[in-house]
């Protein structure tokens, strides 16, 4: 629910922190006061397009802030995380305009774009009134509502599934297609491509190994040389090695009668032999090393040289080479396998469509059906909204040549607000009362099936007085049942069925140098008040004081 709104410097409203209730929350208040102001800043937290007109005079910016709570698995939420936006229950939606043009928005104190705040929004709250934007007249959403309502959404999101198994089997059986006609088209060129690649048979990582392998090759007598010259210097040229162990044996047949004085030259002679025979066998291992054949050489140089030059050929790299060899097969096998591919592609694409279009035809069933019932329900509201001889239908036009991910069906609802005119879409309804109306029927009917948590009706009862605006009153009470409600009405009516009462009023600041908006909670002697000035006018009469007396104890 929408818990607080707090305004800052936003046209004639200075100062506004406004606590909200649960229910259904009336807005009242003479032409003028500023009801629409209160709406226009609401609609700028929600991401309505910024205007530097709407700064108070005198200000360098203005704000307005929007807190709400809601429960732990709702879609805003959940599309938050997506966008790395911390929010655990509550979100506070923060939109600062400045007077020089720009604005910028925030979530629970993180900046996010205009396109992100508007997607929250739009999970948050639903806008309901004559002129403004409204989801239900948004034929792209008459199916999901018209789904919600015959509980088909489980049913739909498996069509969904269906649907893409369908199109993974059609991107296969085309992508097949493809290299058919391209490997029959260049029939002789695959095949002397793959042969050639099958013949020269290039390996991962094969250019970097033979590259350094023939650098060592060309370097060998250098390094053969280094490592003479080591064998020189370790054995020395009166063979250090046969001297070493010649003054070892002289040292331990002495060493038992040394008293343990020569134990440690021996020790260190021993050692230096060990590894003066480790340093000779590491000289002999690495000449091994370098020693090579100029045939393997010249091997090597022929092999990478034809590496390299395929790889110029078809336009890739050594590496590549295996890839492309793979590729050439491919498309060769497209044509050589008799078909198989090809009559496996087509099976599978054959039962996945037969799978989809069974799954659609029985969806689309079930949504004329649901149709059937949700025309009937929003029927039954008319009379009592002075629409009893208004029509409403859901089409469901299926096209099954135009399949997709959410079926074969065009939703759409159509209405006649008088006899003899023919249906028409919701937006081309003449009168913006009767098509408000139209909308309350509608949310009356679908609020329980993935509505917003908060609704705004913007004087859905203009033209309307009486029963009618009776009607709508305990509508809107009905809906705040389950619900948060804000309704702004001149309608007492329509008032009295408030649980939270808001009186916006227009007077002058304290120093008396211009106008400002205020916004009062309304206790039940002030409300009586209202509501018997809603009902005479001007001149607020004892007997208007009754009859607003009476309209609150008829709700109690």
């Amino acid at each position: 629910m929408l818990n607080a709104l707090s305004i800052r410097d936003i046209v004639l409203i200075e100062k506004l922190d406004l606590a909200l209730e649960n229910g259904l929350t009336i807005l009242t208040g003479e032409t003028g006061a500023g009801k629409s102001i209160l709406l226009d800043s609401l609609g700028l937290a929600l991401g309505a397009r910024g205007d530097s007109s709407l700064v108070r005079a005198g200000q360098a910016k203005g704000s307005v802030a929007a807190s709400f709570s809601l429960p732990k698995a709702h879609a805003a939420l959940q599309l938050l995380a997506a966008h790395e936006v911390d929010a655990e229950g509550e979100i506070v939606i923060r939109r600062i305009q400045n007077a020089d043009g720009p604005s910028r928005a925030t979530i629970n104190d993180q900046p996010v774009s205009l396109n992100l705040l508007r997607q929250v929004a739009a999970l948050l709250v639903e806008l309901h009134g004559q002129h403004a934007d409204r989801a239900l007249v948004d034929v792209a959403e008459h199916r999901r509502l018209l789904d919600a309502f015959g509980g088909l959404d489980e049913q739909a999101e498996k069509l969904g599934a269906v649907w893409k198994t369908l199109s993974a089997a059609s991107e296969s059986l085309n992508h097949h297609k493809g290299l058919m006609a391209k490997a029959e088209a260049e029939r002789e060129y695959l095949e002397h491509a793959a042969a050639e690649l099958s013949a020269l048979s290039p390996e991962a990582n094969e250019e970097a190994l033979l590259a350094e392998k023939r650098q060592v090759m060309m370097q060998s007598e250098q390094y053969a040389s280094a490592l003479d010259d080591a064998e020189t210097a370790l054995s020395g040229e009166m063979n250090a090695d046969a001297r070493l162990n010649a003054a070892l044996r002289k040292l331990e047949r002495r060493k038992e009668g040394a008293g343990g004085r020569l134990d440690a030259v021996c020790t260190a002679l021993e050692r230096v032999l060990l590894e003066q025979n480790e340093a000779h066998r590491a000289l002999d291992e690495a000449r091994r090393r370098f020693e090579f054949d100029p045939k393997e050489l010249e091997q090597s140089e022929e092999r990478l040289f034809a590496l390299r030059a395929a790889a110029r050929k078809y336009k890739c790299t050594v590496d590549q080479l295996a890839e492309k060899r793979a590729g050439f097969e491919a498309e060769l096998t497209s044509i050589t396998d008799g078909g198989a591919t090809l009559k496996k592609l087509e099976a599978a694409y054959a039962e996945a469509k037969a799978v989809y279009e069974k799954a659609a035809d029985a969806l689309s069933a079930a949504r004329r059906k649901a149709a059937k019932g949700l025309d009937k329900a929003v029927l039954a509201e008319l009379p009592a909204l002075k629409l009893d001889k208004a029509r409403f239908e859901t089409q469901v036009l299926s096209d099954a040549s135009k399949p997709g991910a959410d079926g074969i069906d065009r939703v759409e609802f159509v209405v006649a607000a008088n006899p003899g005119t023919p249906l028409q879409p919701l937006m081309k309804v003449a009168s913006g009362g009767e098509l408000a109306r139209f909308m309350l029927a509608l949310k009356v009917i679908l609020a329980a099936k993935g509505s917003a948590p908060v609704l705004i009706f913007d004087e859905i009862d203009t033209g309307v007085g009486g029963a009618v605006a009776d009607a709508i009153g305990q509508r809107l009470s009905r809906l705040a049942g389950g619900l948060q409600v804000l309704a702004v009405t001149h309608s007492p009516q329509v008032a009295a069925n408030a649980a939270q009462h808001l009186l916006i009023s227009k007077m002058e600041d304290v120093g008396g140098k211009r106008m400002v908006t205020r916004v009062q909670p309304l206790s039940s002697s002030s409300r009586r008040e209202e509501l018997a000035r809603m009902l005479s006018g001007a001149s607020v009469t004892d007997a208007a004081r009754a009859q607003a007396e009476e309209l609150l104890a008829g709700r109690g």
